[in-house]
């Protein structure tokens, strides 16, 4: 995976039984739901420009691509670390990049990467992401 240039920051969780599949292993949809997770704190903790600011000022995130490559199963109660960072950033967008390990067994569950493109929530269209939060971001 094309490795970044910007900060990567990590959040624990914990693997809940309401996640575990008919095959007892983390279902396919939850590793998005980890992954979204992760973002939503890591927005306010580390870039201190949380997904809120983008909401009161009319904008918000929308995932446009995802690519997640399933490497290790995931069991209830395994505590996973998730760390991600923007790959890249421009006007039209960002990609995030993200890897899920088992913290037990230090291997990587999954990774992948997401594009996001900023939206206006009045309209739903696409709107520019502006220097600003190219700026915060770009750490």
């Amino acid at each position: 995976m094309e490795k970044n240039q910007y900060s990567i920051f990590e959040t624990e969780l914990k693997v809940r039984p309401d996640d575990i599949d008919m095959f007892n292993h983390v279902h396919n949809s939850k590793y998005f739901d980890y992954v979204l997770a992760a973002r939503y704190e890591q927005m306010e903790k580390f870039y201190h420009m949380p997904m809120e600011h983008f909401l009161q000022n009319g904008y918000g995130w929308v995932v446009r691509t995802a690519y997640v490559d399933f490497k290790r199963p995931l069991k209830m109660g395994n505590q996973i670390k998730i760390r991600t960072g923007i790959l890249t950033i421009n006007e039209k967008g960002c990609r995030v990049q993200f890897e899920i390990e088992n913290a037990a067994t230090k291997k990587i569950a999954a990774d992948g990467w997401f594009d996001y493109v900023l939206i206006d929530t009045s309209s739903g269209r696409g709107s520019r992401v502006t220097e600003q939060m190219i700026e915060t971001y770009s750490i």
